[in-house]
């Protein structure tokens, strides 16, 4: 149930706001039958060790400033040790201290309370994939504590540690590879955002509207046959940049987009078509 709440200030507080009256406006949440009360990290402490105890381990805490561990033994009667980090929130600290206690034990798991707000949890949600990821690079293993629950149910493991063996995408890496093959130069800064990248793709559709806009209109196979970009035709059919308008069968103008386009690079047109005569954009169709 939601209540808000409006405080007016004190009569004597109001001179330090330019004698204006100061509402203060808190919106707050009365759980009934509940004792409402702030979360401690050392809360989290007894549910991790009973989920723990429960999977057959021996449980102790403040171990050679481990927050918990957890020794059990294992197939072969040999001890098996598992460490947690305790923290009320999944930050920085926490993935320091986790591959700190790598150096002791190949089990660490990361302990955070569960989201229990609207705003906290879908925060929460939205970072939940890059965190995973996070852990799972590092081979830490993550686990949240429901605080409203009284059963083992408190405990939800997302990731178990685990050595990081990343799959590779060959095609992506393919990808990669040719665009960096294709590029003429190096046209970029590292680190800028929002600004226009400078793609192979982008300098060959500038090529071909840097041509086309000598002659006011040309056909593809006039097109294919002066820049050797063997595709030409997809780039002008393609369209990305709205920049090329057909007029007849294989033969194209640029629109005022596409004339702006080539405007506004010029001095870098020039350049790219002094690298190896402009024909440094040649790719396999």
């Amino acid at each position: 149930m939601f209540y808000t709440l409006i405080i007016e200030l004190p009569e004597h507080t109001k001179s330090t706001y330019n004698s204006k009256p100061l509402f203060c406006i808190f919106n707050f949440v009365i759980n009934l039958g509940e004792r409402v009360f702030t979360v401690k990290e050392s809360d989290l402490y007894q549910p991790v060790k009973a989920y723990l105890e429960h999977l057959g381990y021996q449980v102790k805490s403040e171990v050679k400033d481990c927050d918990i561990v957890a020794i059990k033994k294992d197939a072969d009667n040999l001890p098996e040790t598992l460490i947690v980090e305790l923290k009320l929130s999944f930050s920085l600290e926490l993935i320091h201290q986790g591959i700190n206690r790598k150096k002791l034990s190949d089990t660490i798991y990361l302990a955070v309370p569960e989201p229990d707000t609207a705003i906290k949890r879908k925060n929460w949600r939205s970072k939940l994939k890059a965190n995973l990821k996070l852990c799972r690079l590092l081979g830490l293993g993550l686990m949240t504590v429901n605080m409203k629950e009284v059963s083992l149910d408190k405990i939800k493991v997302l990731l178990d540690p685990a050595p990081y063996a990343p799959r590779q995408n060959i095609k992506r890496q393919q990808s990669l590879q040719a665009e960096f093959s294709q590029r003429v130069g190096d046209p970029n800064s590292g680190g800028v955002n929002k600004q226009k990248i400078m793609t192979a793709y982008r300098q060959r559709a500038l090529l071909c509207a840097s041509h086309i806009s000598t002659q006011q209109c040309m056909t593809l196979k006039e097109l294919k046959l002066i820049t050797e970009i063997s595709d030409c035709a997809a780039i002008l059919q393609k369209n990305h940049y709205q920049w090329f308008e057909r007029i007849a069968r294989g033969k194209y103008c640029l629109t005022n987009i596409g004339i702006k386009a080539v405007d506004e690079n010029k001095n870098y047109l020039a350049k790219l078509k002094s690298s190896n005569n402009g024909k440094a954009l040649i790719i396999k169709a």
